[in-house]
């Protein structure tokens, strides 16, 4: 691990940046190529109306993830980058534990809001009442799988390069468990299963990677300490807080219109709206890669470099991420209902329409992946939290505006945000970043004639 971390250092953050995302785009790539072929035969096999069951099964489990999953890995990447820089495992290790148990924590949270949500409300959804059990347990694995803490462990060691095998894990098992289904007899059910299933298998490979990695501080007797951790990392709490009602938000912008289609339109809109949210987000998979990446090596940086490297970084990452944005745009434009058509069938043509708006979104997203990572390194979390409570109230102000068009009004809401997201924490980053470039710079101006009383 050492090695690892020395080779490290003689890069430059940006070549860090762009190293990391290598690996995840290695892996990414394997993995968007296996998604395509899995969605495929989701599609074709389910047919729009199942598929569209399928994808409210799916959507309400990730939103519940989104209310009760704690995004503890950005806690971690944000106080045990110093940790690691200093080389205090036992610190490092006790934060990682305290996250851990707060995943935990979620898990149960949600297991509970679960059966509330799916046994009361399933009919809003025009959910099969064959399905609310099955939507249940897929919603409970779901939360179990969703190990943050481990993650983010790997992140800040900058051990991106493991974390693909991990991943890969997802994709491949996913890709054999539909063709296994195709073959044996397809239905919702068995797919959802084989999904948790893989899930859950992953969630435990990433704990024994993440303790082969550091098991100086990956140790079962950390995981009593969390007063300790907090006592040591000042600040975590209010961190912690913020940084899941905006991830809470950010959830609730993606996955909120597919209910929303669902309920006010029908399932299979539902299905037609989320097969084409897959594919934007598929389009858009550097976005997620960047974002894994620069956030780990922007608090690594605010850690340990001058604020005019951490201003360039931010610039660098930002031109990069908006001319990939712009790609994604381009090609929903050109190839999109190609695209739809190829991966459904005729029957999922009619999502071109829905794609183009929601390609627009994950643009935004893209040309905005180092604002948040800024705000976040700098202690200006909460304004991160501002952009993105902007942002659910232009969603909520585009779907009473455009959802009588349909699911394109939906997907044309989740543009808007998008737009208003970017736009504010934008602004609010880089005045961060020009205020803390200036509060380095004046003390280095006046020191010379500075005079003591």
């Amino acid at each position: 691990m050492s090695a690892k971390r020395d080779r490290l250092e003689n890069v430059s953050p940006l070549g860090r940046i762009l190293q990391n995302t290598a690996w995840l785009l290695g892996g990414k790539g394997f993995g968007a190529v296996c998604g395509l072929l899995y969605l495929a035969i989701l599609t074709r096999t389910l047919g729009l109306k199942d598929f569209g069951h399928f994808s409210l099964i799916f959507g309400t489990a990730q939103a519940l993830i989104a209310i009760a999953g704690f995004q503890t890995w950005r806690v971690v990447v944000r106080y045990g980058s110093e940790h690691v820089h200093a080389k205090d495992w036992d610190k490092f290790g006790r934060l990682g534990m305290l996250c851990g148990v707060l995943d935990a924590a979620g898990a149960l949270a949600g297991c509970a809001l679960a059966a509330v949500v799916i046994y009361g409300f399933a009919h809003v959804l025009d959910l099969n009442p064959n399905y609310i059990d099955i939507a249940f347990w897929f919603s409970c694995a779901s939360l179990w799988a969703l190990v943050s803490a481990p993650t983010g462990i790997v992140r800040a060691l900058h051990r991106f390069d493991m974390a693909v095998y991990v991943e890969a894990v997802v994709p491949t098992g996913r890709l054999i468990a539909a063709v296994v289904i195709w073959m044996t007899g397809p239905t919702v059910g068995r797919f959802l299963f084989a999904w948790a299933a893989i899930d859950i298998l992953e969630s435990v490979l990433y704990w024994v990677m993440a303790r082969r990695l550091c098991p100086q501080a990956v140790r079962l007797a950390n995981f009593g300490k969390w007063r300790l951790a907090l006592k040591e990392n000042p600040g975590v709490g209010h961190f912690f807080w913020i940084t899941y009602a905006g991830a809470t938000i950010d959830a609730t912008i993606k996955n909120g219109p597919l209910l929303v289609v669902g309920g006010w339109v029908g399932t299979r809109a539902a299905g037609l709206y989320r097969l084409a949210s897959q594919l934007s987000q598929a389009m858009s998979k550097l976005s997620t890669l960047l974002t894994r990446s620069v956030y780990a090596e922007v608090a690594r940086v605010r850690v340990s470099s001058e604020a005019a490297e951490f201003r360039k970084l931010a610039q660098q990452t930002s031109l990069i991420a908006g001319l990939a944005g712009l790609a994604v745009v381009g090609v929903a434009l050109v190839a999109g209902k190609q695209l739809l058509a190829l991966i459904g069938g005729a029957a999922f043509e009619g999502g071109a329409a829905i794609l183009v708006p929601l390609a627009i979104a994950a643009s935004f997203d893209l040309a905005s992946v180092a604002f948040e990572p800024v705000l976040h390194s700098t202690g200006r979390a909460r304004l991160s939290l501002t952009a993105r409570l902007l942002a659910v109230a232009a969603l909520g102000v585009g779907l009473v505006l455009f959802i009588p068009i349909g699911p394109s009004g939906a997907a044309w809401a989740v543009a808007l945000a998008g737009a208003v997201s970017y736009l504010a924490m934008g602004v609010m980053a880089w005045r961060t970043l020009e205020k803390i470039e200036h509060e380095e710079i004046v003390p280095l101006v006046e020191e010379p004639g500075s005079t003591d009383a």
